[in-house]
């Protein structure tokens, strides 16, 4: 019997039916269809530090700044934490402290949105720059879906810029920037994930990031700052300062979260955007002053609640998330390089045409295998294998197999990646024979 339908995708926003949105969803849901899989794939922080007992302490710890700090009235308080709210945020100032303590940057808090994690804030940034049928967005390749797909979402085409192991090519951003607008186009901005990117967990080296601002001055360009793996560097590795901490001149609208530092559950994020926007009536405001307008058409306002348990969190270590996240930084770091150890291991140099790369830190590392890799091998991979990876398909524009692999280490115990390593390497193995006797039958 032929179902009935009510709508066709062809009647709705073309986003909806596009590779990256579907990616998003893939990727968040596909671990639940195989719960029995080891999980590499997921890049969610580490559960075990998550308490719900913290939720009412930082609570409680937020409802005391408001009334002894602030000094609300227990009438303010309460309308503070269950109303409606300021739809800029009410953290604002808490999160201008931690930039000051955590990242040496200084910024008016009245330059900071904060909005429902930092998909929100990605989101209403690309839809205030894009402006004209003409805009377009750089992103550094491979490139995070997220950002992809609210820019399909808004209709503002995503033009790569090459990474590599430098973590972008500067001189192809240059050149990228010179052929879209020799092609009549706006290239407004370029997003960059400079420290332990998602998905190639590669890093811009302080001398770039450098040189990366001057040509954004030079070009007349935004720079995009996503950072939420920045304070997680490999044990004895020292943090870089952020593009935004060596911003003179306003090129850099930066995003945050809370999401791998404090609770992502809690669903907040912020984007600090100081930029001078000039009005046609000659008055001055800060670009957050615009996107607040655009939030407020979105979701209104950011959860009181979860905003009160991250500012709990913040003042219960001076608003630092460095002094807050300790044990995750141990973790993760231990975690990678258990990875890295582990895959030297089991596909020895030489011997093997297994590679990967060593990040500095974070929770990613990418595996290049011999052979193309795709979601219907994922599927088998965790069916047949017992574990779970994310193809760097997913990252590319173009949606073709790549040979490549994303592995997660923020999830997972030592034992964890042990055994997901020896069933990754029975995959890899199997998968290289069948790939080889193909070719031979050929």
């Amino acid at each position: 019997m032929t179902e009935t339908v009510d709508l066709r995708v062809a009647d709705l926003h073309p986003a909806v039916d596009d590779p990256a949105l579907n990616s998003m969803n893939f990727l968040n849901e596909v671990a639940q269809h195989y719960p029995d899989a080891v999980s590499l794939a997921a890049g969610r922080p580490y559960e075990e530090f998550l308490d719900v007992a913290a939720l009412h302490r930082h609570l409680d710890r937020f409802r005391r700044h408001l009334a002894d700090d602030l000094g609300q009235s227990p009438a303010q308080v309460h309308r503070t934490l269950l109303q409606y709210g300021r739809t800029k945020g009410i953290v604002h100032h808490l999160v201008a402290r931690n930039l000051a303590v955590d990242e040496d940057v200084t910024v008016d808090p009245e330059a900071i949105v904060v909005t429902v994690g930092c998909q929100e804030a990605m989101f209403l940034v690309l839809r205030a720059l894009r402006a004209d049928p003409r805009d377009v967005l750089l992103a550094v390749a491979p490139t995070y879906v997220g950002l992809t797909g609210a820019a399909r979402l808004l209709d503002l085409p995503v033009r790569p810029v090459r990474g590599g192991p430098a973590g972008i090519d500067l001189a192809d951003l240059r050149e990228q920037v010179r052929v879209a607008r020799a092609a009549g186009l706006r290239p407004r901005a370029c997003y960059v994930m400079p420290d332990f990117a998602n998905p190639s967990g590669t890093s811009i080296g302080l001398t770039d990031r450098r040189r990366l601002l001057d040509l954004a001055a030079e070009e007349d360009l935004l720079l995009l700052e996503d950072n939420p793996y920045g304070l997680f560097p490999a044990p004895h590795a020292g943090r870089l300062p952020t593009l935004k901490a060596l911003d003179s001149a306003r090129r850099v609208v930066y995003l945050g979260s809370f999401a791998k530092t404090v609770l992502p559950g809690a669903r907040v994020g912020y984007v600090v955007a100081d930029q001078r926007v000039a009005g046609a009536d000659g008055t001055v405001s800060l670009l957050a002053d615009q996107l607040a307008k655009i939030k407020s058409m979105v979701t209104v306002n950011t959860s009181a609640i979860a905003q009160a348990v991250v500012g709990g969190a913040l003042l219960e270590h001076g608003c630092s998330l460095v002094a807050a996240t300790v044990r995750e930084r141990a973790a993760y770091g231990r975690n990678l390089r258990h990875l890295l150890d582990g895959l030297a291991r089991r596909f020895p140099a030489g011997t093997s045409p297994v590679r990967w790369n060593v990040p500095a830190g974070g929770f990613f590392v990418v595996l290049t295998v011999p052979f193309g890799v795709d979601d219907a091998l994922l599927h088998r991979s965790a069916r047949e294998y017992g574990v779970l990876w994310t193809p760097m398909a997913h990252f590319y524009a173009a949606g073709a197999p790549v040979d490549a692999l994303r592995l997660s280490v923020s999830a997972v115990t030592p034992d964890e990646i042990d055994l997901g390593l020896d069933r990754l390497a029975a995959l890899v193995a199997d998968e290289t024979a069948r790939r080889a006797a193909t070719a031979e039958v050929g």
